[in-house]
């Protein structure tokens, strides 16, 4: 059997940046099993496999694999699936190609709003389907550094403090005092078998508010070796739960408030998150995720 696919980059508006994304169509002949070799052959963070829908008026259902596991929910491969059936699905009219894409995830129905313009990175953004919440405690600072290579007077700036944090995946959020420190940063995997897998979280997702460009918020890494991704270039499901940290420590009015989070740097592979906060009656009542996304490569997979 042959199936056709897709690689695009998220979270970017330039080819080979941003976090590369596998997506399969009519992969409803696939087990299981078969998706999650794919995923592994494929060796990118995630691979999206599209199946018909359960609801008719929904455009699609997916599943998300990262090299080692399916994952309930993701941010970059809700944003790059929902660009591709846009722009292979939906009509353009003088020029422009604007579509509500639903997904149906393991979390939920996640509607997608997808906006394009000729000779322009399509953009897309959704509702988290899940607002986040913050968990048990998490480490103390002085094993968090161990793990991370940091000094212990790394972790936290401000009156930040690591969090742990579940938005679909969980994730062990942690500020770090600078952009030199969270440059420097080295796994020590022992370390992290002792302290970060035992909490069965997706992993660590680190973040400043030193950033590179003056028009980001702030500067984030994440670690997910225990699903098979050592370091990701961008995600979107770890920004959703990073809301609940900003909001947290962060003075937030009433209000819309937009900011750009930037990640992948080290990497080599610039991305760009657009989180938003919206804050109504002092409470934090919608997380959205936004980004850009380019098609790069196409081609059959032969199973």
């Amino acid at each position: 059997m042959q199936f056709d696919y897709y690689i695009l980059d998220v979270f970017t508006d330039k080819r080979y940046s941003g976090n590369p994304l596998a997506v399969v169509l009519d992969a409803e002949g696939l087990k299981s099993a078969t998706m999650q070799s794919i995923a592994k052959e494929l060796n990118l963070s995630e691979t999206v496999f599209v199946l018909p829908p359960e609801n008719e008026m929904h455009s699609a259902r997916v599943r998300i694999f990262t090299p080692d596991r399916e994952l309930p929910f993701a941010g970059h491969p809700t944003v790059g699936t929902a660009v591709l059936l846009a722009d292979i699905r939906s009509p353009s009219v003088n020029g422009e190609r604007d579509a509500i894409i639903a997904l149906e995830e393991s979390i939920g129905t996640v509607r997608v709003g997808v906006r394009a313009k000729s000779e322009r990175a399509p953009f897309a953004e959704f509702d988290a389907p899940r607002l986040p919440e913050i968990l048990g405690d998490p480490p103390v600072n002085e094993r968090i550094a161990s793990v991370l290579g940091l000094l212990p007077r790394e972790i936290g700036f401000e009156n930040h403090e690591p969090m742990l944090i579940g938005a679909g995946p969980t994730c062990l959020h942690v500020p770090v005092a600078s952009l030199d420190a969270i440059s420097r940063i080295r796994l020590n995997m022992s370390e992290w078998q002792k302290l970060i897998t035992p909490l069965d979280c997706m992993g660590v997702y680190t973040y400043t508010r030193q950033c590179v460009h003056t028009t980001s918020a702030f500067h984030a890494r994440m670690f997910a070796p225990d699903v098979g991704v050592p370091e990701d270039p961008a995600t979107g499901s770890a920004a959703v739960g990073f809301a609940a940290a900003a909001f947290a420590f962060d003075d937030y009015p009433d209000g819309t408030h937009k900011r750009i989070v930037e990640q992948g740097y080290e990497m080599g592979r610039p991305s760009h998150i657009v989180l938003t906060l919206v804050i109504k009656g002092g409470g934090l009542t919608i997380v959205r995720i936004g980004g850009h996304a380019v098609r790069i490569a196409q081609g059959k997979l032969t199973v």
